[in-house]
């Protein structure tokens, strides 16, 4: 899946305004942790997590994703009216129906001909929703599309401290709840147009997708929890990233050490080390976001390539990888050249 005309016109990434701190979900959890003998910060010590963010109470995912698109569509210096579609790829979701792309629409006030609706596959969901949205723009369906994304972590943070606080809790139903623990509130936006409408666009190459459904049972979660197997979801995940690797070299030409920027989907210090030896990249190209933001899902790829833009790291002409594994499990990746 490769495109000729397909540009990212604008990208923007929104922080939730409240940090928790995993020393304060640690003090909250004493009880638990010293009766399991667990020892030190497990948030900082094994995942690298140091705070996580968090909206204000009764705030929405759709609320977020708004935000977010405002941002990308003032960047973007475009009419509003001119959007063909909305994707919205939030795991988090304001209601089983409608879709929560319906209620950011209405809060921007797009045109009744553009078309709106959500998109779900965990956390590679963005990615996904810049494919669907490129080939319509390849074809010349639409002018201009927005992906937006809205992630809002408090109701399972707080369901499963309480949870883990109950006194016939396990070791094991703490190992199997402790990602839930890592995971943070945020929202990103993306205007992408035809290229022959916005020369000065950056060209979204597209990319390759590569799937081990048989482990879709490693990851499974609701609104208020989340269980996982977070030792084999990293193994398994890293053999099908190399999988998904190998596709890419052939597909893209990849040659890992000419790409100047590797834009992963980041759950923690173990995930992000392994895929840097896994591929043998420059720590320095890979920029790092969990240790602040902690696990914002879909976010998280937009949002790293919306800072290391606003902060002057890309210059015209970078090669930037998208790198992403979803639980499912499901793996993307693509190419990007600013």
């Amino acid at each position: 899946m490769l495109f000729d005309n397909v540009v990212i016109k604008s990208v923007s990434a929104v922080d939730a305004p409240h940090p928790v701190t995993s020393a304060e979900i640690n003090e909250r959890l004493a009880p638990t942790l010293k009766r399991l003998g667990v020892r030190g910060n497990p948030l900082i010590d094994l995942a690298g997590i140091e705070e996580r963010r968090l909206w204000d109470d009764g705030f929405m995912p759709s609320d977020g994703a708004t935000l977010a698109a405002r941002a990308a569509l003032a960047k973007a210096d475009i009419d509003p009216q001119r959007i063909g579609i909305l994707i919205n790829t939030s795991v988090s979701r304001d209601f089983l129906e409608p879709s929560t792309a319906c209620v950011i629409h209405s809060n921007l006030g797009l045109p009744a001909s553009c078309e709106s609706f959500d998109v779900g596959n965990a956390c590679l969901a963005f990615i996904n929703g810049m494919n669907i949205a490129g080939r319509m723009l390849e074809r010349g369906e639409i002018d201009y599309a927005l992906i937006v994304n809205g992630e809002n972590s408090r109701e399972i943070n707080d369901n499963t401290i309480k949870r883990l606080l109950e006194p016939k809790v396990t070791r094991k139903q703490f190992k199997s709840e402790f990602a839930s623990l890592t995971l943070g509130s945020g929202a990103a936006a993306m205007v992408l147009s035809r290229g022959d409408l916005e020369p000065d666009g950056h060209l979204y190459k597209g990319g390759v997708a590569r799937a081990a459904t048989e482990f879709n049972y490693l990851c499974r979660g609701w609104n208020h929890q989340m269980w996982t197997d977070t030792k084999q979801l990293l193994i398994q995940g890293m053999k099908l990233a190399q999988l998904t690797y190998a596709a890419a070299r052939t597909v893209l030409d990849w040659v890992v050490q000419d790409l100047d920027h590797v834009v992963i989907h980041q759950v923690s210090k173990a995930h992000t080390e392994s895929f840097i030896r896994a591929f043998g990249v420059d720590p320095a190209r890979v920029y790092r976001i969990f240790p602040k933001l902690g696990n914002i899902g879909p976010a998280s790829i937009p949002t790293v390539l919306a800072r290391i833009v606003e902060e002057d790291r890309v210059k015209r002409g970078d090669k930037i990888a998208l790198m992403g594994i979803g639980s499912g499990l499901n793996c993307a990746m693509a190419e990007v050249v600013w």
